[in-house]
């Protein structure tokens, strides 16, 4: 009887990524990491190897950062690399038919590439089960950059998030906990009431510019741009911006810079506050993913 291995490809990954490495090989995957020459995987399941060396006609399944990878192709974030990777439409066809491909987001590069090879593509940030629980990391460390950048304590002072999502819902509610007025700009009537119902007050964003100069810490988690220069010429000087959207973000940094707004664009805050914590969270959702 023949025994089925299903090989996984990790190509780079940050220090999440060795919790993920760490909890296939446990459970039972055949783990080749590329792009980890500077740090050694010591279990028995687990290959080092390149990507000019790789036989990718056994790989079932491949895993890119969760940041997948650049416009030209470049995999990002990659710290234990020695050199550059890069993934192409080429060796995407060289995997086997049924080889899936996951990844954190995906831009038009990675989409196009996947469907040209015929290849299945899983945006693991696109679900709700992942994104739910990784917004809790992201929470911690927002109030922990709220904390290292303010000279006041978070209890009692003025908060607005923007946005009530799944990584908005759990900021507004970590930075209530601790004792914030947390107000959140929302778009429908639902989510007022939702917020009413959790001791919150919430407001529609065509009032954002009549009241942002009210806030001390402005959070926040939309992907387009809302924090304009109208927004930021009514904020106080001494406000804090920190914007958890992913890039370009949703705030306008150089005007924010001309007044000397700090505002900080805080991107991958659960694998610099919470790696293992975080890389347990992707695996557990790979793995399911895997063994369906």
């Amino acid at each position: 009887m023949t025994t089925f291995v299903h090989r996984v490809l990790v190509i780079g990954g940050d220090a999440r990524y060795k919790e993920v490495v760490q909890s296939l090989a446990e459970a039972d995957f055949q783990v080749i990491v590329a792009g980890w020459e500077q740090y050694a995987f010591s279990l028995h399941n687990v290959l080092h190897d390149t990507l000019a060396n790789i036989d990718f006609s056994k790989i079932d399944s491949m895993i890119l950062p969760v940041s997948g990878v650049n416009d030209q192709g470049a995999v990002e974030l990659c710290p234990y690399a020695d050199t550059k990777l890069v993934l192409t439409e080429k060796i995407l066809s060289k995997t086997k038919e049924t080889c899936v491909i996951y990844t954190g987001v995906a831009n038009a590069y990675l989409k196009q590439i996947v469907v040209n090879s015929g290849r299945s593509l899983v945006t693991l940030f696109d679900r709700d089960d992942l994104a739910i629980l990784n917004s809790i990391p992201t929470a911690e460390g927002t109030l922990h950059i709220a904390m290292e950048h303010t000279d006041e304590t978070i209890h009692d002072s003025h908060v607005l998030v923007l946005g009530f999502g799944r990584v908005g819902m759990s900021v507004a509610r970590l930075f209530a906990a601790v004792g914030a007025h947390v107000t959140v700009c929302v778009r429908q009537s639902k989510d007022r009431a939702r917020l009413k119902e959790m001791g919150m007050r919430g407001i529609y964003f065509d009032k954002l510019h009549e009241v942002i100069h009210q806030f001390q810490i402005v959070i926040n988690t939309v992907p387009y741009l809302v924090l304009d220069e109208m927004a930021i010429v009514k904020m106080c000087s001494d406000s804090l911006i920190i914007d958890l959207a992913s890039n370009p973000g949703g705030t306008d940094f150089s005007k924010a810079s001309e007044r000397e707004i700090k505002a900080i664009h805080a991107l991958g805050i659960p694998g610099k506050v919470a790696a293992k914590t975080a890389g347990k969270i992707i695996a557990d959702v790979l793995i399911d993913l895997m063994k369906e």
